[in-house]
């Protein structure tokens, strides 16, 4: 059977910062004896016709829903059948079953090989739902897809689902209620292995800190291997130096952490109140900083007690305290979170099914704030990125500075802020599922 695996994009256009999306490199493993062809929107123009194509599989989350649903309804006018999963299609299966042959919802290892017997027996069922339980000991990926395409110069890893935290704007432990999995940590070490020397490694996890025996299992396999990596990962892990030497002694060249908010306020609606038990984040910087790590930090804006000085404030802190890289985010609200459900309740949505409203456009205000215009919080979280990504912020904050920071460290940082520079503008104003 021929089988086309399509990752959309949010329109129809294409990117500059793509990286690989594993959760197709796991389909294409769980179906030998397939014909596999692989279609990633981000960074090509799809074929408006796939012949001689057996079944479709597209996979969306809620920014690329709308513009997903437009490529079903194309390939279904013509005769192929399509299956529709990931994020959104867990959250919204109704929705999505209007614009699929077939729903998958949850993970697709079981339950993939499961629906293309069926196929072949011309008896697809209209829903297929994974477990979201099952066990990472058969975890596979076929990387193989992925060549002959312009990727971030990146390498993913997978070492756990789930996160241990439920924070209200947040949808990953909605979708992975029962705690965190992780993987055998001698499997990260035969896929690291596996790997081209020079390729830095980025681990996809919602938060590397499940816990932290955990942690420090994966710490160990990794310290001998020698390789760069980065990764998302909880502040608190910064409460312990001890662990902190770990992780740069492992390699960790990259931190990811979602400050998310200087008002202590905001962090106990959003769930985050946890998010000072390492201290002051400016210590927390410092702290990764003396051991060459540089910290990718995430701010959220639109939480109650946010006004216009908030995210002026946020920049600042960011600039001064030289983050290598930042994210100031318009709270968004999206199904399977806490938030969405609570503004839902409150009537502060502007269009409560955003993501298929043809009139919405990436950056629009979605929801009613409280201490600001919602035209004003979307205006000001893009001047807060476009200040940020600045060529003089960025010169301010990444050369000559931190003389602990590895040049290779460094490099990567200047190249992750001029593609920041460039994507800001080409996404910002696009309708979801435009054409060009």
């Amino acid at each position: 059977m021929r089988i086309a695996l399509i990752y959309p994009n949010m329109g129809d256009y294409r990117t500059k910062d793509a990286m690989t999306p594993l959760s197709m490199g796991i389909l294409a493993a769980l179906s030998p004896g397939h014909d596999i062809v692989f279609y990633d929107e981000r960074l090509e123009r799809l074929p408006l016709t796939l012949p001689d194509v057996d079944l479709v599989a597209i996979s969306i989350e809620t920014f690329t829903a709308r513009r997903g649903y437009q490529l079903a309804d194309r390939y279904r006018q013509q005769g192929i059948k399509v299956v529709m999963g990931g994020f959104h299609a867990t959250f919204m299966p109704d929705e999505v079953a209007k614009h699929a042959d077939s729903v998958v919802t949850g993970d697709a290892e079981g339950t993939w090989e499961q629906l293309l017997r069926d196929v072949e027996c011309g008896a697809l069922q209209p829903r297929y739902e994974g477990s979201r339980q099952r066990g990472l000991d058969d975890y596979r990926l076929d990387r193989s897809i992925f060549m002959g395409k312009r990727y971030a110069p990146l390498a993913l890893i997978q070492y756990s689902r789930g996160c241990r935290f439920a924070c209200d704007f947040c949808s990953i432990h909605a979708f992975y209620p029962d705690g965190v999995r992780t993987r055998p940590v001698e499997h990260i070490r035969a896929e690291i292995e596996a790997l081209p020397a020079g390729h830095f490694i980025a681990f996809v996890d919602d938060n590397l800190f499940a816990s932290r025996k955990k942690l420090e299992s994966l710490l160990e396999v990794l310290t001998p291997l020698k390789r760069r990596w980065g990764c998302q990962i909880s502040i608190d892990v910064a409460r312990d130096e001890t662990l902190l030497d770990r992780l740069a002694q492992a390699g960790c060249g990259f931190a990811l952490m979602g400050f998310e908010s200087l008002n202590p306020v905001n962090l106990r609606q959003m769930g985050k109140q946890w998010n000072h038990a390492a201290g002051d984040y400016g210590r927390v910087i410092r702290a990764l900083h003396a051991r060459g790590i540089c910290v990718y930090g995430t701010f959220i804006f639109g939480y109650d007690e946010d006004t216009p000085d908030t995210l002026r404030q946020c920049l600042a802190f960011a600039q001064d305290n030289r983050l290598e890289i930042a994210n100031f985010n318009l709270l968004i609200p999206t199904p399977g979170s806490a938030l969405y459900e609570r503004l839902k309740a409150e009537g502060r949505l502007l269009s409560p099914q955003w993501w298929v409203d043809p009139d919405y456009r990436y950056g629009d205000p979605i929801f009613i704030p409280k201490g600001m215009s919602a035209q004003d919080l979307t205006e000001l979280c893009f001047w807060a990125r476009t200040q940020f990504y600045s060529y003089p912020s960025i010169a301010r904050r990444l050369i000559g500075i931190n003389r602990a920071r590895q040049w290779k460290n460094t490099l990567i940082a200047l190249l992750a802020n001029w593609v920041s520079h460039k994507e800001i503008a080409r996404k910002q104003g696009k309708h979801l599922g435009e054409m060009e």
